[in-house]
Order: structure tokens, then sequence, then C-alpha cells
């Protein structure tokens, strides 16, 4: 799977499902950053091993953001509610 549904209101299993996914690709939720909102939480990824200082630029993925692999960028697709991938799909 290249792509995967981050949904509105992800609870624990929705995050243990996408950090495997991410996992298998390299990348990793960033624990330093956590935002809440409506919508659900909003999380931060970035490639696994990279050294970060504050202030860097992580990938944000908002609530009902899906996100595509290409085998070495991460990026965020703007949908419509169609064609998404998630843990239940």
């Amino acid at each position: 799977m290249t792509e995967f549904l981050w949904p509105r209101g992800a609870d624990a299993e929705d995050t243990a499902a996408f950090e495997a996914w991410l996992d298998a690709r390299g990348w990793e939720i960033d624990p330093t950053m956590f935002m809440a909102g409506v919508g659900g939480p909003a999380v931060q990824v970035r490639r696994i091993g990279e050294t970060w200082q504050d202030g860097d630029d992580g990938l944000l993925i908002l609530p009902g953001e899906s996100v595509t692999f290409d085998a070495w960028r991460m990026s965020v697709i703007r949908t419509t509610g169609r064609g998404m991938l998630c843990r239940s799909s």
C-alpha cells in the first residue's frame, strides 16, 4: 500500500496502524509534535534516524488527509472522501 488515510477522530488503533505503515517505509510520527482539534489529532512525520532540531520542518498531517509514499518522499494528498485507504479498508 502506498497510500494511507489519517482519519478524522483517529484513535489508538488508527495510530498503531499508521505507525506500522510509516515504519515499513522508514518514517515515524514525531513524538515532540502533537496537535489536537475538533476533527481529531494532527501528526507530524519524519524519516527514522534523521537528526532533528527544534524548529525543523516535518510533514504535518491533518485529520482526514491521505498520505502517499513514492519510495522516497511522503506527501499529503487532498481528497474529497473517495478512494481513500485506512485500516478498515
